[in-house]
C-alpha cells in the first residue's frame, strides 16, 4: 500500500563538534532537557504530525541509540506503521555513507518498496517542534519538485549557516554554504533564511536527483546537489516562522536550535529551566515522547539549616536523590544522587551522576556514570579545570562518560545518605 508520506530520518553523522559527548555514542543519542535524546524532538514531530513510516538511517557509534529506539519507539506494524533503524550496510559498494545524499542513495530500496508520494529526508539532531504535514501541504500548494525548511535568522548570525536565497515567491534562487556575506530575504533586509537540513520530495524527482548525484560523485544536498538543480527543477524554501501547532505560544514560534556545539547545547538546555521557557516541554497538546524510564519518582531529603535538599529553578528526572544539597539552575537526567552539603549551579547532570558530600559543582556538564568524590570543586578554576577536563570556548567544564575523578581535594564522605 503506498504512503502519503515515508520519512527518512539522517542520524549517522559523527557530531565531531560535540565532544567528547559524542565519543561514545551518535549526536542524536545525547542526552537533552534530563530524561530526552536528541532524535526524539524529529520523530515526536514526525509521529505528532500523523507520519508513521519513519526509516532512522544510523551510522556512527549508534549502539545507545539503537537501544534507546529499540526500548521506547515502536508503532503497530500490523497497521503499516513502523520506525525501523537502519544501519550503514553498504548496499551499493564499499564505502559508508558519504553525505546526506549519499545515504539515501544506499538505501533508495526503502523508499520503492514502500512507494510513498513524498519523500521527508529529514535531520535528526535538532531541536524544535513543527508539523510537518503543514510544510507538505505549502510544497503540494506550490507544486514544488523539492521543498526546503528555512528558519529566518538575523543577518549576522547567518554565516554559520546554510544560507538559502530566494525570490519573492520564495522559489530557491542559491544556496550558500556558510556564506561570509549572507544574502538577505526579500523585504526583510535584516535577516537571512538559514536551512534546517529538512526536505519534502516528490518521490519520483527524488529519484531523478539521486541519480544525478551518484553519476557526477555528488554526495550532500545542501552544499552539493541542491544548487546544482535549480535551473531544471522548482525548490521551494518554506517560512518555518508559519508554522503552528497546537499550545504553541507566540514566543516560541520559529524556535529551532542546532545544539551541535558545547556551548549552543548547554545554553539550549539552560532555557530549558527557565520559569516560563521559550521552548516548553509541558505542551501536552504536542508532546516531547521519549523511553519510559523504570525509576521511581524525584526525593528531596534534610530539612536542617545548613543540610536541606532543595533544587530552585530545575529540571529533576526521576530516580533523583538530593539529599541535604543544593541544586539550582540546573538540569539532572534520571538517576542522579546528589549526597549532602553539596552544591550544583547552572549545570547539566546526567544519568547515574553520583556527587559526593561537601562538593561545588557550577557552569559543567557531568556525562553520564561519572562518580565525583566527596570535597570536588569544579567550574571555580577553569585555568585548573582545562588540565584534567575538557573546557569550551564558553567556559563550560565537560566531564566525559565514565570519567575516573581523582581529587586532591577529597574527603572522608562520611555518612553519606
Amino acid at each position: 500500500m503506498a504512503a502519503p508520506v515515508l520519512a527518512m530520518v539522517l542520524a549517522g553523522g559523527r557530531g565531531e563538534r560535540l565532544q567528547p559527548l559524542t565519543n561514545v555514542r551518535a549526536k542524536p543519542a545525547v542526552l537533552f532537557g534530563g530524561r530526552y535524546r536528541i532524535i526524539d524532538f524529529v520523530l515526536s514531530n514526525f509521529v505528532n504530525s500523523g507520519v508513521y513510516r519513519i526509516n532512522v538511517l544510523t551510522q556512527f557509534k549508534s549502539d545507545s541509540l539503537n537501544k534507546h529506539l529499540h526500548d521506547g519507539w515502536y508503532l503497530n506494524r500490523m497497521l503499516g506503521h513502523f520506525i525501523d533503524t537502519i544501519p550503514a550496510q553498504m548496499r551499493t559498494g564499499r564505502d559508508w555513507y558519504r553525505g546526506t545524499a549519499d545515504a539515501i542513495y544506499q538505501n533508495m530500496n526503502l523508499i520503492d518498496d514502500t512507494d510513498p508520494d513524498y519523500v521527508a529526508v529529514f535531520s535528526g539532531d535538532h531541536v524544535y517542534r513543527m508539523d510537518v504535514m503543514q510544510m507538505v501541504d505549502y510544497h503540494h500548494s506550490k507544486r514544488a519538485d523539492v521543498t526546503i525548511s528555512a528558519v529566518p535568522r538575523p543577518i549576522q548570525d547567518c554565516s554559520s549557516l546554510g544560507v538559502i536565497q530566494v525570490d519573492r515567491q520564495w522559489r530557491v534562487t542559491d544556496f550558500q554554504e556558510k556564506p561570509s556575506t549572507p544574502s538577505p530575504i526579500p523585504g526583510e533586509p535584516d535577516m537571512g533564511l538559514g536551512s534546517m537540513g529538512n526536505y519534502i520530495f516528490n518521490t519520483h524527482i527524488l529519484r531523478q536527483i539521486i541519480r544525478f548525484a551518484h553519476e557526477n560523485d555528488l554526495h550532500d544536498f545542501g552544499r552539493d546537489i541542491i544548487p546544482r538543480i535549480l535551473q531544471d527543477y522548482k525548490v521551494y524554501a518554506y517560512d518555518f516562522r508559519t508554522n503552528q501547532i497546537p499550545g504553541m505560544t507566540e514566543a516560541e514560534r520559529g524556535y529551532w536550535r542546532d545544539v551541535g556545539t558545547i556551548d549552543s547545547y548547554y545554553e539550549s538546555n539552560m532555557d530549558l529551566r527557565q520559569v516560563s521557557p521559550i521552548f516548553n516541554l509541558y505542551n501536552s497538546e504536542w508532546p516531547i515522547r521519549t523511553t519510559p524510564t523504570q525509576a521511581p519518582p524525584g526525593k528531596f531529603v534534610f530539612d536542617d539549616d545548613g543540610r536541606r535538599g532543595m533544587a530552585i529553578d530545575s529540571l529533576v528526572s526521576e530516580g533523583c536523590i538530593i539529599s541535604g544539597s543544593l541544586v539550582r539552575n540546573s538540569v539532572l537526567s534520571p538517576n542522579v544522587f546528589v549526597h549532602s552539603y553539596s552544591s550544583v549551579d547552572d549545570s547539566i547532570v546526567m544519568s547515574g551522576v553520583d556527587i559526593g558530600r561537601n562538593c561545588r559543582i557550577r557552569r559543567a556538564i557531568i556525562d553520564k556514570y561519572v562518580k565525583v568524590p566527596s570535597g570536588e570543586v569544579i567550574g571555580y578554576d577553569l585555568e585548573q579545570d582545562s588540565r584534567k577536563y575538557h573546557l569550551s570556548p564558553g567556559g563550560i567544564v565537560v566531564i566525559a562518560k565514565h570519567t575516573q575523578i581523582c581529587s586532591e581535594s577529597a574527603s572522608d564522605a562520611g555518612d553519606s545518605r
